[in-house]
């Protein structure tokens, strides 16, 4: 199109030739600027930072932990039977790096286990009050099933030292185990008794106490109430 204008303007002078060539460079300005608001405007780029974190929760908080606590009675039977489930190797990270594959993870892990794990009480299941132990036969009650989402992950070759099992008044006011998965973004909760994976101060849950990072004495969470068991399903 521009070609056949300039051609019929012929021998004239200069500035029409400048008139014109001004006349078209204004239409397409004119064009481009159209077709930017028609499609919305052109597109931000993607900081690297907005894409490490794209898909994870917002980055929250840890749990401060407080003095040294004693577990709960059945963690020591649980830790007589299965000694390296218990060991703190101080070596390992104290918390992992929530990337999306590792947030996939979590989410996953949780999910399945809720899902397979058929929910009974410790007397059911064991005939004793308050039992720590694995859901390998399809059941268990809280604690078993954090245990073996545990297990899960560290065979997916997360840090031990960065799960770690926590105690809290649940909702209805009695003991529960959940798992606490320490981060960079803050800490998280894997339960049983949803398939959110959560921050910790979004579960509701008023949190005692967990085990500890550097060696196998518990630490408080700042709660003045601690179970004597976590017998729930």
């Amino acid at each position: 199109m521009r070609y056949a204008v300039l051609r019929s303007v012929g021998n004239g002078s200069a500035f029409l030739r400048g008139d014109v060539r001004r006349r078209l460079g204004r239409v397409a300005h004119l064009s481009l600027v159209g077709a930017t608001l028609l499609l919305g405007g052109a597109a931000a780029p993607v900081q690297p930072s907005q894409a490490r974190t794209a898909g994870l929760p917002e980055a929250g908080t840890a749990a401060d932990p407080g003095v040294p606590a004693r577990p709960v009675a059945a963690w020591n039977d649980f830790c007589a039977r299965y000694p390296s489930e218990c060991t703190v190797d101080p070596g390992e990270p104290a918390v992992v790096s929530l990337t999306p594959a590792t947030w996939h993870m979590l989410t996953t892990v949780n999910r399945r286990v809720n899902a397979r794990i058929k929910p009974i009480t410790d007397m059911a299941h064991w005939g004793v009050v308050d039992r720590w132990d694995f859901p390998d036969d399809g059941f268990g009650d809280c604690e078993d099933i954090q245990l073996l989402k545990r297990r899960m992950l560290v065979e997916r070759r997360l840090p031990r030292r960065a799960l770690r099992m926590t105690v809290v008044i649940d909702e209805i006011g009695e003991g529960h185990a959940v798992l606490m998965v320490r981060t960079d973004r803050g800490d998280l909760i894997l339960d049983n008794k949803t398939n959110a994976v959560l921050p910790w101060r979004r579960t509701g849950y008023s949190f005692v106490k967990r085990e500890g990072q550097d060696g196998r004495a518990w630490v408080s969470l700042n709660s003045d109430t601690s179970p004597a068991t976590t017998a729930n399903r």
